[in-house]
This record gives structure tokens, sequence and C-alpha cells, in this order.
């Protein structure tokens, strides 16, 4: 019987220490190449998101800014950044419209009041930078111009600026 476990032992064939040790690396090489891939593809849509929210914070902070100059009669920037922002006009029935749009916390807010009632409030856009030198407007030789500048922080942050100018109607 002993001899037998000889004869099956020498018929037997394994890994030698040489194959396992290539195998262990490829096996590495490999899991590092599908864990690098991986970490890259969610800090590429991290940084995508946070791009995108930048950008849609800016447009909609136009969108409601020159929607808003281009009825203003009456256009007044004022603090160093030529915010609050006030606009005032008189619609087709004869209401007063009264408009400030501030920034603060890094929200610019609109308020509308109609006829000198209750105003309105609403967080036009949010991540707004409160930096002078990158978000400001100025109302000059009747052309309104607004550079603003949404920063959005996170894992990868991201912040994306525009620059608009607006001709608001005449005076009636």
């Amino acid at each position: 019987m002993f001899n037998r476990l000889r004869v099956v032992n020498r018929n037997q064939r394994g890994f030698t220490l040489v194959e396992l040790i290539v195998a262990i690396g490829l096996a590495g090489i490999i899991s590092s190449a599908i864990t690098m891939t991986v970490f890259q593809m969610f800090t590429t849509n991290a940084r995508s998101s946070a791009h995108m929210i930048a950008v849609k914070q800016v447009e909609n902070a136009i969108h409601w800014v020159r929607q808003d100059v281009q009825m203003a009669q009456i256009v007044e920037p004022s603090g160093g950044a030529g915010f609050p922002l006030n606009l005032t006009w008189v619609d087709w029935n004869n209401n007063v419209n009264q408009v400030t749009y501030s920034l603060g916390n890094g929200q610019l807010e609109r308020q509308h009041c109609v006829n000198g009632g209750e105003p309105s409030s609403m967080v036009v856009a949010r991540y707004i930078d409160p930096d002078s030198a990158m978000t400001n407007c100025q109302f000059v030789g009747g052309v309104f111009t607004l550079e603003i500048t949404a920063a959005v922080g996170g894992f990868r942050p991201a912040s994306e600026s525009r620059l608009t100018e607006v001709v608001p109607r005449t005076a009636l």
C-alpha cells in the first residue's frame, strides 16, 4: 500500500512556484487596470456633473436678469459689484413693477413687487461667486452688462463664467 501512494504522487502534476508567481502578477495587473478604470469613470462623472450644475445656474441667472432688464425703463445697479440691482418698469395696464436682484450667501435672489404690494422672492441661481471681479453688473451708455460666475465645490470642483450685454427698452 505504501508503494502504491508513491506511484500516485509521481503521476500527479501541480503548479510550479514560477507559474504561481506569474499568475498572481497577471491577476494583480488586471485588477489594478479595472480599479483605475472604475475610479476614472467616477472622477469624470463627478467633474461633468459639477460643471453641468455650474452651467445651469449661470444660464438660469442670465435668463431671469436678461428678461427683467429688457422690460426695465429704469436700471439702477448699486454697490461695488452692481448688486443690489434695482429695475423698474410700467407694464401695459399701468402696473408699476419693481424687481431687485441681490447677491448673498452664494445665491442670486430676485424680489418682485407690483404697485408697492407685498414682494415675492425666489432664488434664481445658487453657487454664485460673490467676488466682485467674478460676478458684477453695470449700466453704461444705455447697455447693461452682466458678468456672472458659478463655482460648484465638492469632490471635483468646477466653475462657469459668462458675460452678457442687454439693451433695456427706452423709458416712455
